[in-house]
């Protein structure tokens, strides 16, 4: 399956102040498969090391010296590892830290060599007691669950994706046949997600069972990592948090609160395990903006966010959802709905590398996502289906006159009173440039 994030690692591999690179990600989203396969499409052989599978591995770390530590891998490996034709992979590295520092002299005195590291839990289980983190002397890429687009072009309709973009460039109406069959497929990834595991279960055997027990493997994943990566107190509560996060999205007011979490919940009985969370990459917080003003970072308020999970699809696993549900549009399951299309749109907008916000005008009026988009403040109201009749997106526009808003919704593409019409299959589009 295709990957966007391949370029970057083509874009990393020419550049000519390279250093080593550390690709995050939570587990399951395909770090490990990205990094062999481009291992194996440009590079004479590939030297891969996994720290959690081979524990004995550490052993080469006690004398930081690179040349050291490659002609005792190349040994243990019985590979050649050659300046610029060997790909050297550390993967899981967090369960190493002397490796983990070891980029720093990888790059300091061995930079002719090609090395990536990835990690899934790197924020949260370094002992920094132990090894110190190779500030200034590594690069960083961030990967995520296939977006929609991914999805698309994984599921063979690459001339859907072609079209979207199009459309979306121009603002004029997807052709009905394809607008319909787009989605269909959105509703189907609602359900699905973009796991690359399950994504590939769903396209072998199109089976939405199968896709359940994926799912649910990769959440039993998750819940075990909690255990074995973080503090004894802290263990339940992080399990308590994330089994809440999708709860709380069925309500109308999506502010994540702690009381829902247990009675008389506070924010400083739950800060470490949301920090956990977060740090794993496993969930994101969307922070309220107080005010309009750039830089929105510096307008945010602390106290008040809405948590959205890393993934629609475990969102919709988490609550046990039928995929009949989603696609037939069970009135019952509205609420929820509302719930799964704003996880489904900052999934989107967090691989686009968007730091959103929303914002609030009191209980009068709530605008899903503020974005900057070179030097506009960009609106995002999200509906999840046709009904795009808004009090709060007038009240907002009647505030702070932005150039143009965007309206997220079931119809199609459209641009008129200033507000970009973009369907839900297409919000892969909304980019930074």
């Amino acid at each position: 399956m295709k990957r966007k994030i391949y370029q970057d690692l083509l874009n990393w591999k020419n550049s000519s102040d390279r250093k080593p690179l550390i690709l995050q990600g939570a587990r399951q989203v395909g770090k490990t498969y990205i990094v062999n396969l481009f291992g194996a499409d440009n590079y004479a052989n590939v030297v891969y090391c996994n720290f959690e599978k081979e524990p004995s591995l550490s052993d080469f770390f006690v004398d930081l010296n690179p040349k050291n530590i490659l002609e005792r891998l190349a040994n243990y490996k019985r590979r050649e590892i050659l300046p610029s034709h060997t790909l050297i992979i550390f993967d899981e590295i967090q369960a190493c830290p002397e490796a983990l520092t070891s980029l720093k002299y990888f790059c300091e005195e061995a930079n002719e060599y090609h090395l990536i590291a990835t990690g899934s839990l790197l924020g949260v289980s370094v002992n920094r007691d132990k090894s110190s983190f190779p500030v200034g002397k590594v690069e960083f890429l961030n990967m995520y669950p296939m977006n929609f687009e991914e999805f698309l072009m994984a599921s063979d309709v690459s001339y859907l994706v072609s079209e979207i973009k199009e459309c979306y460039n121009l603002n004029k109406p997807l052709a009905e046949p394809f607008h319909q069959e787009a989605l269909r497929l959105y509703k189907t990834y609602l359900y699905v997600g973009g796991m690359p595991e399950v994504v590939e279960e769903y396209l072998k055997n199109n089976n939405y069972e199968l896709v359940k027990i994926k799912q649910q493997s990769i959440l039993e994943a998750y819940f075990n990592d909690m255990s074995k990566y973080n503090k004894a107190t802290e263990i339940p509560k992080t399990k308590q948090v994330y089994k809440n996060i999708s709860t709380q999205l069925a309500r109308e007011n999506k502010k994540f609160k702690y009381s829902s979490i247990k009675s008389g919940g506070r924010a400083s009985e739950f800060a470490n395990a949301i920090e956990w969370l977060c740090l794993t990459g496993i969930a994101n917080q969307l922070y309220r903006v107080e005010q309009i003003k750039l830089p929105l970072n510096a307008y945010k308020s602390l106290n008040d966010f809405k948590f959205y999970m890393n993934d629609v699809g475990l969102c919709s696993a988490s609550q046990n959802v039928f995929i009949d549900d989603i696609l037939f549009d069970n009135p019952s399951f509205a609420d929820f709905k509302g719930g799964l299309a704003e996880n489904y749109v900052n999934n989107q907008l967090v691989a686009n590398q968007f730091t959103s916000f929303y914002w609030t005008s009191g209980n009068q009026a709530e605008i899903d996502f503020i974005i900057r988009i070179n030097n506009d403040i960009v609106p995002i109201e999200v509906k999840s289906s046709d009904n795009t009749r808004s009090r709060s997106l007038n009240e907002y526009i009647t505030r702070f006159n932005p150039r143009y808003s965007i309206r997220v919704s079931t119809k199609n593409f459209g641009f008129e009173n200033d507000i970009k019409s973009v369907p839900l299959y297409a919000v892969f589009c909304i980019t930074q440039a």
